[in-house]
């Protein structure tokens, strides 16, 4: 349960006229829910905050009118608008800053790895990066390079790059070999791009390690330019790879378009 104040204490002042408690208790509504609790009723919300049902009622009837927070069947949920709130916290940070805290967080809601990176050359630099500990950690940090044309990420910033950029880049070809999976003829790199492009999404299975599949959306900024890729890995011995795209796609451009905003 998180950490919120009870209806009769808040933890804060009472007499103080700086102190507007309708606001905190408003507050307390929006942070009874996050991760396990997506979804709340009328009395789970009143429980959680310390709040009487009444209160909590009209609070979350506030949330709702204001778009904050949806009805469903008797019971509540925020919306993205909610998002909103803060960005302004989030535009006063930097790009590494803001890379990082949305990679932890994705990392915590799925348990899965993420990063943020940007093309170099022929290489892929992660700007952030966030992995459970565990045994099996990877062990990569931000600077690490990756090959471009093996990685989902690699193919989604191709795929934003203009076209001059990309064929220079096909140029190159053929490229190295890292599994029996690699792209590494211009031919099907190309079409990869082009899939990615299409799509609004890369996949690369197996391309640079056995047993790892990449999943990589596009990071733009405010004017619509791909400057960034946001990416998990995924084991294949835990995840079907013809369900990838349907499980994680969504978190990952929800992530991906808080990043763009602030930064715009």
């Amino acid at each position: 349960m998180p950490n919120i104040p009870s209806e009769q204490t808040w933890g804060l002042p009472k007499g103080s006229d700086q102190f507007v408690e309708a606001f905190a208790r408003g507050l307390a509504v929006i942070r009874a829910f996050g991760p396990g609790h997506q979804a709340l009723t009328l009395s789970e919300v009143a429980e959680r905050t310390g709040l009487t049902p009444a209160g909590a009622r009209r609070l979350l009837y506030t949330l709702v009118t204001l778009g904050y927070a949806r009805n469903d069947e008797r019971r509540f949920s925020l919306t993205p608008a909610v998002l909103e709130l803060g960005y302004a916290y989030l535009s006063s940070l930097s790009w590494r800053d803001i890379a990082r805290h949305a990679v932890e967080e994705f990392m915590r809601d799925t348990g899965e790895i993420c990063t943020v990176s940007v093309l170099d050359g022929t290489d892929v630099v992660y700007v952030a990066r966030a992995e459970m500990p565990s045994p099996l950690s990877r062990r990569l940090g931000v600077g690490e390079r990756l090959p471009t044309h093996a990685t989902s990420s690699g193919h989604v910033l191709l795929a934003g790059a203009s076209a001059a950029e990309r064929e220079a880049f096909l140029a190159r070809a053929p490229f190295e070999r890292h599994t029996q999976h690699t792209l590494v003829e211009a031919a099907a790199l190309r079409r990869a791009i082009d899939e990615a492009a299409a799509a609004g999404y890369a996949v690369a299975s197996e391309q640079l390690e056995l047993g790892i599949c990449g999943l990589a959306v596009p990071i733009k900024d405010e004017r619509g330019r791909v400057v960034a890729a946001l990416t998990t890995s995924l084991n294949l011995a835990r995840h079907e790879r013809e369900e990838i795209p349907g499980r994680f796609c969504g978190r990952l451009r929800e992530t991906a378009a808080q990043i763009g905003k602030a930064l715009g």
